[in-house]
């Protein structure tokens, strides 16, 4: 057990099930603003982590490519995933996903999160478009963002060549991806377009200006510790940054109204667990329709491992009825959206 893990009663928080798992992942991760400073140190060190023993899921085809980055930007890479076999024509139109990886805007990339991507295009029988935004501190904010918005844009004008139905675009994504995937949102609202059906966020990071009761409760001892979220942070906000803009936290957006319907999925023993919740309310308020998936003994990262853990086959299956729901809201008078969580 890791030096910092909780004891008493602040370790019955997290399901029995979950604690060798976050063990073995705090033994692997660098120790980010203690004795690891540097990114590309870090990124060697999770590089040279032993890779999971499960089999990904299986999908019909997958292809990297690169589309075009924002004026001025690099091209940004993309790992494309299809439901159906390459050269097979779909029977219809399949929902559409742009998913946007975590890893605090500064790690991680299409191979850390391809078992992620292949569940969803899986499980949602979706066309799922990888996003491989720049990272910090080498591309400070707004840089990730900007290339999730281009690469959202791209993937709604070319929906149909990809076999899916523009009308049923889903953005996603888990922690910094899932901050990245709120920020989009009102993006496209503000600058009209493109029209998204569902946001689906997955332990998102929404609000790097405030602490809150979840960020003190689980500091340490549940895989990501505050230390960590203080080192995320400074590199991607770099000297300059202003945690409290709403493209940095959209939690403190002035205006919710007008977003596209919601899936929040949290975890109790996450310090991002309240500034997700309060997201959720924060849309909820404002009439945007929210489904919400809670699982009170997880951790940040949990989703990643339907292999091991009950509750992250849950959240998949809740994520993947929302996609889902995306197409049939097309079909008939509402679908059944609000069903998933």
């Amino acid at each position: 057990m890791s030096s910092d893990a909780p004891s008493g009663d602040a370790a019955d928080r997290l399901d029995p099930e979950a604690r060798p798992l976050v063990d073995a992942m705090a033994a692997f991760f660098p120790d980010l603003g203690g004795a690891v400073t540097d990114a590309a140190e870090a990124r060697a060190i999770l590089a040279a982590a032993p890779a999971a023993p499960f089999p990904v899921p299986v999908v019909g085809a997958v292809e990297d490519r690169e589309i075009p980055g924002p004026p001025g930007a690099p091209p940004i890479p993309v790992r494309m995933y299809q439901p159906d076999p390459a050269g097979a024509d779909p029977v219809a139109p399949r929902p559409v996903v742009v998913f946007l990886h975590g890893g605090g805007w500064a790690l991680c990339d299409l191979d850390t999160h391809d078992g992620i991507a292949r569940g969803l295009c899986r499980d949602a029988g979706a066309v799922v478009v990888s996003v491989a935004y720049r990272l910090a501190p080498e591309s400070p904010f707004p840089a990730a963002v900007e290339d999730a918005y281009a690469a959202l844009c791209w993937v709604a004008g070319h929906a149909r060549e990809l076999g899916a139905d523009e009308s049923a675009l889903t953005v996603t994504g888990d922690s910094a991806g899932g901050n990245l995937a709120a920020v989009v949102t009102h993006l496209a609202r503000d600058n009209g377009g493109p029209r998204i059906a569902r946001q689906v966020l997955i332990y998102p990071a929404t609000d790097a200006h405030r602490g809150t009761g979840s960020s003190e409760a689980n500091a340490a001892g549940y895989f990501l510790t505050a230390a960590h979220s203080r080192w995320f942070r400074d590199q991607y906000l770099g000297a300059d940054g202003d945690p409290a803009d709403p493209h940095v936290s959209p939690l403190l957006a002035e205006d919710f109204s007008g977003l596209p319907p919601a899936h929040v999925v949290t975890a109790g023993c996450d310090p991002l667990c309240d500034e997700g919740r309060a997201y959720a309310r924060a849309l909820r308020d404002a009439g945007v329709p929210v489904t919400e998936s809670h699982f009170p003994g997880m951790f940040h990262g949990f989703f990643g491992f339907p292999d091991l853990l009950a509750d992250a086959r849950r959240a998949r299956a809740d994520v993947a009825k929302v996609i889902v729901s995306s197409a049939e809201d097309g079909k008939n008078d509402g679908g059944t959206w609000g069903r998933a969580g």
